[in-house]
């Protein structure tokens, strides 16, 4: 809910201040409003480079690469699985069973079946796939949405990076602004958009809160923070942090916020071709935040560290909807002329085991898995890259996390040489490996 009320804190410039305007409890890390805001002026000064703008799909766990995208058929039964394959749009190229759309639609993405991970560790993954850098505990490297709030800033009252769901494991960092500061992590959005009644608690006010009241509060604020200011001697400072707080409140207020989020407004045939779940309607919500200004949009999803009943959970729960939206977010980018312009992007944790174990599931893999890339040029029906015959190793075409990191950089347009200051004052190299060449 709602909480206007003025708490006391002392930055590193023992300057006394409201804390935070609460607006629901934004992210477990204490996330408000005015932090992630809080760099919008500085931001709205900076021309973009590019208009291009990114949807990172997060499948937390680790997808099996063997089971979807690289199948082996003529392995043994203890490596290939129990997966037949089907032949996809292009010729000599086979996926499994389980997913025929994205096998019909491979026109429409590309495929890297050659990332070597460099990982197989929970936690560490989500910081590194996610942000291009290992883990290193004395510098928290910045997620890619992060970057690209921090480099572009806002478009509209939206803010620029925006997360669905919280299937990102916090533990190293991942999936966080690191080094840029909290003010550049992700907008966290847990209601499930899906829902009969979606609304989302820290724009939607809670029952009872208008408009009016909403304004009575904003007085009593402006009241309250000129007697701080005049006791603290600070009016300049103030004067800044109000600004945060204006651009919170435009956000809660600004008619593109609510109309970006009323996704019942969405022609009921198109909602059901997406799939009528979380997953796939947190697909067709990340494309009305695109169209609505949001910068970088990670939709999450969790249950994908299948060490046991592999098969039937990817069968039964964790593929349909993915194979049925996926393929649909891209037919609908391009029906409306935003696939030029937007990246679509498809990472997990790491590959999984060659062998099946006894428990019929699939452990962690360090040194395979896939990639999957859509859109602002990468070009449609590549299949890049190749493993060995049991999909334990790269044989072709290796590329890292590093790779994947340069080239969604170059893709948005952010420079590949981005140097960031670490709070001690120390410069950090964001990236350093090298864009995939034959996507660009």
């Amino acid at each position: 809910m709602f909480n206007f009320l003025p708490s006391m804190d002392r930055n590193c410039e023992a300057v006394s201040r409201r804390q935070f305007l609460q607006v629901g409890g934004l992210t477990g890390l204490g996330l408000t409003l005015p932090m992630l805001l809080s760099a919008r002026k500085l931001q709205g000064a900076q021309a973009p480079s590019t208009e291009t703008n990114c949807i990172l799909i997060w499948t937390r766990g680790g997808t099996s690469h063997h089971d979807t995208f690289d199948p082996k058929p003529n392995a043994p039964v203890s490596v290939k699985g129990e997966f037949g394959v089907i032949d996809t749009a292009i010729p000599g190229v086979q996926f499994t069973e389980i997913v025929p759309n994205m096998a019909r639609e491979l026109k429409r993405f590309a495929l890297l079946r050659s990332w070597n991970p460099q990982n197989g560790s929970h936690g560490t993954a989500d910081q590194f796939v996610m942000s291009g850098r290992k883990f290193n505990a004395a510098v928290p490297y910045p997620t890619y949405g992060s970057v690209v709030s921090w480099q572009k800033g806002f478009q509209t009252a939206l803010p620029p990076f925006v997360q669905l769901g919280n299937n990102v494991d916090l533990r190293f960092g991942g999936g966080r602004a690191g080094v840029l500061g909290l003010e550049h992590n992700p907008f966290e959005i847990l209601a499930d958009p899906n829902a009969k009644k979606f609304d989302v608690r820290d724009i939607t006010p809670p029952q009872g809160v208008n408009s009016n009241r909403i304004d009575r509060r904003q007085r009593m604020l402006a009241k309250i923070d000129s007697l701080q200011a005049y006791a603290e001697h600070q009016p300049a400072a103030f004067a800044a942090l109000d600004e945060h707080y204006k651009a919170a409140i435009n956000m809660i207020t600004a008619p593109e916020t609510k109309k970006a989020f009323q996704i019942d407004t969405e022609q009921a045939a198109l909602r059901d071709k997406y799939g009528r779940n979380k997953f796939g309607q947190s697909c067709l919500l990340a494309r009305r935040l695109i169209q609505s200004g949001v910068r970088f949009v990670t939709v999450t999803d969790g249950g994908w560290d299948t060490h046991a009943n592999n098969f039937k959970s990817l069968k039964d729960s964790r593929l349909p909807p993915i194979d049925q939206a996926l393929p649909v977010l891209l037919e609908d980018l391009e029906d409306r002329g935003m696939l030029d312009s937007t990246l679509v992007v498809w990472l997990t944790d790491f590959g999984r085991t060659p062998k099946i174990n006894s428990a019929s599931g699939r452990d962690h893999w360090a040194s395979a898995g896939f990639a999957i890339m859509a859109g602002a040029g990468v070009p449609g029906g590549a299949v890049l890259g190749a493993t060995d015959d049991e999909g334990g190793k790269p044989i072709r075409n290796e590329y890292t996390s590093a790779d994947i990191a340069a080239t969604i950089y170059r893709k948005l347009g952010l420079p590949t040489d981005l140097i960031a200051r670490h709070s001690d004052g120390r410069p950090v190299r964001l990236i350093e490996g090298e864009a995939i060449r034959e996507w660009m």
